[in-house]
């Protein structure tokens, strides 16, 4: 094999769809307002009490030109259509132009923790009711994880790898150290990497709530009048995590191409640290977690005294976010009441395979603009009384480094330095 071209890989532009927003625009301009995206389920019934859900509004894919009545019809699973409009906008947002240079050179690696559900489902109903034959025949393309990258490339014109890194609730968080590697060693010159996840339907909704993972909203809970209070991360009140739709796509770049092409370089991959807990699927381990926070700083070549903000993986659960605060304890000592927390899932819930990259875009954006975003919802924890997790309003700070960790089922951690321009 080639010796690595050891190049220097940036963020270019990104794009999300959240509860927040149809757009990344949206999504910030919320964001930033302290908002939250939360309503009970409207995609499909169901009797579950976990009935509280973060829906990307206004999401309508049959507005777009290249969503004919036929490709409708045939591309039932929602994440191929929101995969598509995610990868167009965030070339778009980069500047970034398809051609006979760049789209042999562009990879797109675009994650999911549970794929094509929606698709199998409607299967399964046809199966069951309506008889064998009338199982679509594109059912099997609809649930490859690898196929919405596909339609990208189709759409878009794009010739370089494509795969959907698996890694749960990290999927996007390793599409981006990835992309990011396969940069640097010269693979390719362009990756767009993230995630995308349309996870609302009954039984995926149900089963969270069997294991005890999404908030039960109960008439005595604060958010049964008022849903948006359902996801509240380090709050002394936290009962579970609002599960969430959504998409965001990073564009990653070389250097030398970022220069040549005279894009607008936003953030560089500074840092990527990763490993697994080989302990629990669904209990964390603290020791490879402090693992992959250490490997991720050390990899960017600075201590953890440079790092300026974090974005927690934050989701809401009693055990997750104790854990999450022992771990950053450990890795930060007592200069962890100095750096400024963000949990984005109090406002845009979590979108499972996609919110790693949804965090990350807001992350580059609230340091390129020297904000740190609110963690929504918060009531003060006494267990929590030295951390700062920037409660309920966005706040002005000056920073060069953000940690951005994500943990997934199975035991798989991915935490990412960026580091500003």
């Amino acid at each position: 094999m080639k010796a690595p071209l050891n190049r220097r890989v940036f963020v270019v532009g990104y794009s999300a769809a959240t509860p927040l927003g149809n757009t990344f625009a949206k999504t910030w301009q919320a964001a930033v307002a302290g908002k939250a995206g939360f309503r009970r389920v409207s995609r499909c019934e169901t009797d579950s009490r976990s009935n509280v859900v973060g829906e990307i509004p206004d999401w309508d894919p049959t507005q777009f030109s290249y969503v004919t009545r036929k490709e409708a019809s045939i591309w039932d699973a929602a994440y191929v259509f929101l995969t598509m409009e995610a990868c167009k906008a965030a070339l778009a947002h980069a500047g970034l132009e398809m051609d006979r240079q760049t789209g042999p050179r562009t990879a797109c690696l675009i994650g999911s923790a549970l794929n094509g559900t929606d698709s199998y489902r409607i299967a399964m109903d046809n199966y069951v009711n309506r008889g064998p034959f009338k199982v679509s025949p594109y059912l099997l393309p609809n649930v490859c994880a690898n196929l919405p990258a596909g339609k990208a490339g189709m759409l878009l014109g794009f010739t370089g790898p494509i795969f959907s890194p698996q890694g749960a609730c990290a999927s996007a968080n390793h599409a981006i150290g990835i992309g990011s590697r396969m940069i640097r060693d010269g693979d390719c010159d362009f990756v767009l990497a993230g995630g995308v996840e349309t996870c609302l339907i009954p039984e995926i909704i149900q089963g969270f709530s069997n294991m005890l993972a999404t908030i039960k909203v109960g008439p005595k809970d604060r958010a049964h009048n008022d849903p948006t209070q359902a996801s509240r991360p380090f709050s002394l009140d936290r009962r579970g995590f609002v599960l969430s739709e959504g998409a965001g796509v990073l564009v990653l770049a070389a250097e030398d191409k970022v220069k040549a092409l005279g894009l607008q370089a936003k953030a560089e991959i500074a840092g990527i640290g990763w490993t697994s807990d080989a302990k629990h699927f669904t209990r964390p381990n603290t020791e490879t977690i402090v693992r992959a926070i250490h490997d991720a700083i050390a990899d960017a070549e600075i201590s953890p005294q440079d790092i300026g903000s974090i974005n927690a993986h934050g989701t809401s659960t009693p055990t997750g976010d104790s854990t999450e605060v022992e771990c950053l304890r450990e890795v930060f000592g007592k200069g962890i009441g100095h750096i400024p927390i963000t949990a984005n899932k109090s406002q845009v819930g979590h979108s499972l395979g996609a919110s790693a990259a949804i965090e990350a875009a807001l992350s580059i954006e609230a340091m390129s603009g020297s904000l740190v975003l609110p963690t929504v919802n918060h009531i003060p924890d006494p267990a929590f009384d030295d951390l700062d997790v920037v409660p309920n309003q966005a706040r002005k700070h000056v920073y060069e480094h953000v940690l951005s960790n994500s943990f997934g089922f199975g035991g798989t951690n991915c935490c990412i330095v960026f580091k500003g321009i």
